[in-house]
Order: C-alpha cells, then sequence, then structure tokens
C-alpha cells in the first residue's frame, strides 16, 4: 500500500493483488478502449488511418489486453510537446472511456511533495536536516529499539530511521470508510520493534513520512495542505492537484474508477472513493500525469528548492532494488538508453502511478487502476515509463 517503491509489499497483499488483476481482466473483456491525445495539435490521433500507434501507446494497450489492468494513461513531456494517452475503460460498471488527463490517487508520490517542503523549510532555517526528531516532537517518537533522540529528520526523509512501517499493520479493505489520524499512523508504527538501528540500512518506512508531516506542521503552526499548496502547488500552477480534506472520499475532477478485488467473493471491487486519511503526508495526494510531469519538471530545473537543497535531496543511497537509489523524497532509476530519471511513483488500493524527469527535461507519469501483484505486470509498467523517457 503507498508504494511498492520499497518493495515492502506483504504476500498476503499480493496474492490479493493477483486476484484483483484476473478479475479485472475478465469484467472488462469486450469494453477495451484505447486512443492518445497530442496536446497542441502536433501529430493526428495515435490509431487513426493516417498514424500507427506510437510505442507508448502500444505498451499501455499492451497492459490492457495482455495484463488484465482496466485502464492505463500516459502523460509525456519532450521535444515534441506534451502528449496525453488513455487505454483501456475508466469504469467498468459503464464501459465509460478513460477521462484524458484524469486524475488518480498518487500514493506515495505523496513523499515527494512532502520532502520538498521540509526541504524549503530547511532552507529557510526552519528545520535541521541533521537535528534530530527529538527537537520537533519531543517524546513522540518511542518504543521497542526506538527512540527520537537517535533518528534525525534525514533519516526520515532517506528512510534510514529503521522505524516499522505501519502500512505493514492495515488491512487494504479496511482502509474504505476509517479515518486516521496523523499520530494514529505513528502509534501503529511504535507499538512494534524497530526495524533497524538509525543510519544502518535504508528500510522504506511510510512512518517516516507521517514524521516528517508533523514536523512541519510544528514549526510553520499550519496545516500540512496549506504548506504544500503554499510551497508547490500554487508556486508552479499545478492545476489539477491536490491534498484531500478530512472526510473527502472522492475524486474532484473527471478520473477513472479504481479497482481492488475482494479476497472472500473475488469480483472486483471499485475502489474509487475512500477515506485516503492512512496515506497522510506518505501518501494522501490526488493528481494528474501532466501535473506529476510540471512538478518533477520543475523540481529538478530548481524551481522548488535553491542550489544547496536540491543537491542533498538528489545524494542517494542504494535501495537494494534494480539499480534504483533514494535520496530525500525521489528515488533515481537507470534508463535502458543511458542515465537516469527521477521520480518516486506509489500504489494504494485502486490505482498505481510510475514515472519521473530526467536532468534534459523529459518526464513521462503513467497511471493504471489495479494494482499489480505479479512482478511481471509491475515490470511492463516501467518498461513503458523507461520507453517514454527514452524516445
Amino acid at each position: 500500500m503507498f508504494d511498492r517503491t520499497g518493495q515492502q509489499t506483504r504476500s498476503s497483499r499480493r496474492d490479493g493483488r493477483r486476484k484483483t488483476v484476473t478479475a479485472v481482466a475478465a469484467a472488462a473483456v469486450g469494453v477495451i478502449a484505447v486512443g492518445a491525445v497530442m496536446v497542441g495539435g502536433l501529430v493526428p490521433r495515435a490509431g487513426s488511418a493516417t498514424t500507427e500507434p506510437d510505442a507508448v501507446q502500444q505498451g499501455l494497450t499492451a497492459l490492457v489486453h495482455d495484463a488484465g489492468l482496466p485502464s492505463a494513461s500516459a502523460g509525456v513531456r519532450d521535444g515534441r510537446g506534451s502528449r496525453n494517452y488513455t487505454a483501456g475503460v475508466g469504469d467498468l460498471a459503464t464501459g465509460a472511456p478513460v477521462p484524458v488527463d484524469g486524475q488518480v490517487r498518487i500514493g506515495s508520490n505523496t513523499k515527494a511533495f512532502t520532502a520538498v517542503v521540509v526541504l524549503q523549510l530547511v532552507g529557510e532555517g526552519k528545520i535541521a536536516l541533521d537535528s534530530p526528531v527529538e527537537t520537533y516532537l519531543p517524546g513522540l517518537v518511542r518504543g521497542d529499539g526506538i527512540d527520537g533522540r537517535r533518528i534525525t529528520v534525514r533519516e526520515l526523509l532517506q528512510h534510514t530511521s529503521g522505524l516499522p512501517d505501519y502500512v505493514n499493520y492495515i488491512d487494504d479493505a479496511a482502509l474504505r470508510d476509517r479515518y486516521f489520524e496523523p499520530r494514529d499512523l505513528v502509534d501503529i508504527a511504535l507499538q512494534h520493534k524497530a526495524d533497524a538501528a538509525p543510519g544502518a540500512q535504508f528500510g522504506y518506512s511510510s512512518t517516516n513520512y507521517v514524521l516528517a508531516g508533523l514536523i512541519v506542521e510544528k514549526v510553520t503552526g499550519r496545516p500540512l495542505a496549506e504548506e504544500i499548496d503554499r510551497h508547490i502547488i500554487d508556486r508552479i500552477g499545478l492545476r489539477h492537484t491536490y491534498f484531500p480534506a478530512p472526510g473527502d472520499r472522492t475524486i474532484r475532477g473527471p478520473h477513472p474508477h479504481g479497482y481492488l478485488a475482494d479476497p472472500a467473493s473475488g469480483p472486483p471491487q471499485d475502489f474509487t472513493e475512500m477515506d485516503p486519511s492512512a496515506g497522510w503526508a506518505a501518501g494522501q495526494m490526488i493528481s494528474t500525469n501532466s501535473d506529476l510531469d510540471e512538478f518533477f519538471t520543475a523540481l529538478l530545473a530548481g524551481r522548488l528548492l535553491p542550489p544547496a537543497q536540491l543537491e542533498q535531496m538528489r545524494t542517494t543511497v542504494p535501495m537494494g532494488v534494480g539499480g534504483a537509489r533514494y535520496g530525500l523524497g525521489i528515488v533515481s532509476r537507470p534508463l535502458s538508453c543511458g542515465g537516469v530519471y527521477w521520480g518516486h511513483g506509489g500504489d494504494l488500493p485502486g490505482f498505481e502511478t510510475r514515472g519521473g524527469a530526467t536532468d534534459s527535461g523529459r518526464a513521462a507519469n503513467i497511471a493504471i487502476t489495479a494494482v499489480p501483484a505479479d512482478d511481471a505486470v509491475a515490470g511492463a509498467v516501467e518498461k513503458v515509463v523507461d520507453t517514454a523517457l527514452c524516445g
């Protein structure tokens, strides 16, 4: 839940998600549609009489037809302009098309937004990366092998704190209706023993980012959502990105539906509407592929952070997965054409997003509407990102 970037998903959840893909594939038979829209009228619609589908469109279509996902969409930005693609159906019940550049739950991409706000506050002298968590949240972080006096803000942002991940102790199906306060999530984690000593190793844990969000609120005296608006969304003009308010279970704008299998009965549940509070600073936000393209492009171009803080953000540790390395809220991944791209990715019931941007200004983000459990499907999603960024 929130991200398979850190490979933290348990086998029981993977089994449930495998049922999701199988059940959704059966439900989607006969209602598949594909298309691409080129912003600015650069080329005809992909699949028309005059244009063959390009490699990105072909990749999305394969995710729907071969992997059985209900829908896949993409936003790509490069030297030719910006393009949006869709494949599959936006609603299995009605067969409605996938909205072009529709809003989706972006899961752990939220961590990158939270990290940017923390680093902006570092630049303003309000937070010190190497100060202990105890400085900002006195007495809060205590447990078996856990001591906030020994964990730094940097270790939170880089997932080297050793804190257990509360996500491992929340069942996906229980998320739909339950509201969690951020400290509820911390309390769930603190009931369990530390995974490692602070600074000893990389260990992906959404608990780190809930604590980072609480630090933001402590030093600013304002809600995290307001700080994300002020420091990022309003600054670079993201039109379709927001942090849902407490109790807001909907997705406000045009969106595809997201699906989760019912482990008891098997048929897919429409999991579009849910209480996202279990994600909070680690996974609560909603956005679009094109807004994520803009966010990661603006970040790498230095429009969100001073050079010193951006350099800190891009200082990485190995994750132990496919050459990926984790910075402070962003991940670098190697490209087949050479070099790396920077992004994050995220998943939670019903939605998964993958993508990022390169230093040369290319950007791509992919959204699918059922979280894959099969490693081959997950790899196919990553391959579409690679195809889009390698051109």
